[in-house]
């Protein structure tokens, strides 16, 4: 006799639950076309730099934490592990990596010359990074360093003795020890923790003097459907903090991309909540995007595409390195919807 409302109490259960796990989409905010930034690190630097070479009048000024040159891979793993992570098959040629940009140029699959030209850069490695060779971070500022009109004023280079692979940031005891990792070595969650604010000089050199860093909500810390953006590689959550003064519009941007092993699934919000982007957010009128990849069998170490695993089924010389990129096309979708305008 109590089926039926068991049943319809089930149900109701079911729409609640299935309410809860649906998530809002990413919000359109307005912000600022011309006060945009990128930062990534290890595969997530890679990925900064083809996005900003792919669009460079889109973006203000690139950042890039333990990661090589530009299309360091050229679309292949062998040399992804050979030559931009290890320098077992030697250091990259930049000569044939200029001419791969040039010929990219003539197809409009990257930016022209004058726009790459124009952006401000921030290069980092750790001395002691046994990940990617800290040689690569100098192959990839002296690769920059031809492009750019004044290098001297332009392009910033940092390299920290001591310090593994990672991101460094500076470790408080808002921390959870479980998601920190040693500076010098780094592993784990690849959050080293240093003593260094790599984040707040990074913004610094590429948006000008700073207000200092305040505390910020968590709350401010949203999760959104990814779903929308769909490409190969990409997870299904994705973050953005967005500060109080932002909702109504006029905020700089920062996309900030996370390396392999740093994705939500696998080392849970500590990327997103301490990087140390958000504090200096909070108190410069900026939204923070945190885009996610997601671990797969092709990929599973959830890295960003820089070698090619989300074309190379289909393509022969994949393009994962240019405008036409499937995941750089997801990430400049998110882009332009925060700088769309609320529909209210």
């Amino acid at each position: 006799m109590r089926v039926a409302p068991l049943i319809a109490a089930g149900l109701l259960l079911a729409s609640a639950a299935n309410a809860e796990e649906r998530l809002p989409e990413l919000p359109r905010l307005a912000v600022v076309p011309d006060d945009t930034s990128v930062i990534g690190v290890s595969s997530g630097g890679y990925m900064a730099t083809q996005l900003a070479i792919a669009w460079p009048e889109r973006f203000r000024g690139l950042a890039v934490l333990a990661a090589g040159p530009w299309s360091c891979a050229e679309g292949g793993l062998g040399q992804a592990l050979g030559q931009c992570m290890s320098l077992r098959r030697g250091r990259p040629d930049l000569n044939a990596l200029d001419v791969r940009r040039r010929d990219y140029q003539a197809r409009d699959l990257v930016g022209e010359a004058d726009d790459i030209a124009e952006l401000r850069a921030f290069v980092w490695h750790g001395e002691a990074d046994g990940v990617v060779d800290p040689s690569l971070g100098g192959a990839l500022a002296e690769q920059l360093a031809g492009w750019l009109n004044d290098p001297e004023e332009q392009l910033k280079v940092v390299q920290s003795p001591d310090v593994g692979h990672g991101w460094p940031i500076e470790a408080d005891e808002r921390i959870p020890p479980s998601w920190l990792a040693p500076c010098g070595s780094g592993g784990g969650s690849h959050m080293l923790a240093c003593g260094l604010d790599i984040a707040g000089e990074a913004l610094a050199w590429l948006h000008g003097s700073l207000e200092p860093a305040q505390p910020i909500s968590p709350a401010r810390l949203l999760r959104f459907d990814q779903a929308p953006f769909d490409a190969r590689g990409l997870g299904d959550v994705g973050y953005v903090l967005v500060p109080e003064e932002c909702e109504a519009g006029g905020c700089g941007l920062t996309v900030a991309l996370h390396g392999c092993g740093m994705t939500e699934e696998q080392i849970d919000e500590a990327f997103v909540r301490y990087s140390g982007l958000n504090e200096w957010a909070a108190a410069n009128r900026r939204v923070v995007l945190y885009p996610q990849a997601s671990p797969s069998l092709a990929n599973p170490q959830g890295c960003w595409d820089w070698w090619g695993f989300a074309e190379s089924t289909w393509q022969l010389d994949p393009l994962h390195d240019t405008r036409e990129g499937t995941q750089v096309k997801a990430l400049m979708a998110m882009v332009e919807r925060l700088e769309e305008a609320s529909e209210e």
